[in-house]
């Protein structure tokens, strides 16, 4: 019908106009982002993918880095960065995390690296470790447990004979598969004797 294709049309029309429209708006929006001198990266709000696709496109033009963050679609956001300096691994980890990014001077992160250095020697120089657990996994929980509770409850611990392993006394049928399969054959054969 010719009225169903000019509504079609009409309404691609209107698409087509709403995205040009937006891509003025974060055109402008990016931008604004650039003058901003205190600014090394920005947060847009969520939008759908088509949104988020053209604002990746306006960044890349604009000379500028982005990424999308968020698990669903609904919540799902673009934030985009001036490339000097550049988002670091960490800080993208983060935002992928859904955290807050905490910029540590680049001095403290050097030093948790060479902490992170030196222990990792320390280690080597004490050869490998013992194959087996490192520790108890009681220690792991006593602050949960005590340190008395574990031995009591296993003191207590019997096996329940209500749930679990059913001793062969309390089974019905003793037998395997085949002889109970052969008497159920034999019935039918019996039942279509007795029909006919």
């Amino acid at each position: 019908p010719p009225e169903q294709a000019a509504r079609v049309k009409k309404l691609q029309e209107q698409e087509k106009r709403q995205k040009v429209e937006f891509r003025k708006r974060m055109e402008q929006e990016v931008s604004q982002f650039i003058q901003a001198s205190g600014e090394p990266r920005r947060r847009f709000q969520p939008m759908n993918k088509i949104e988020r696709s053209i604002l990746h496109d306006v960044a890349e033009v604009a000379g500028l880095t982005s990424f999308s963050f968020g698990d669903d679609e609904d919540s799902r956001y673009v934030m985009v960065f001036k490339k000097e300096p550049p988002p670091s691994d960490e800080e993208l980890d983060a935002y992928r995390r859904g955290e807050e990014w905490d910029p540590a001077p680049p001095e403290e992160r050097r030093r948790l690296r060479e902490l992170a250095a030196q222990q990792e020697e320390v280690e080597l120089e004490r050869g490998p470790a013992p194959p087996g657990p490192p520790n108890d996994y009681k220690d792991k929980y006593r602050h949960l447990i005590g340190s008395d509770a574990a031995k009591a409850a296993a003191r207590t611990m019997e096996a329940n004979k209500a749930y679990g392993c059913v001793p062969v006394a309390n089974k019905r049928d003793t037998r395997s598969i085949p002889p109970p399969m052969n008497e159920i054959r034999a019935k039918k054969r019996l039942r279509q004797v007795e029909d006919e």
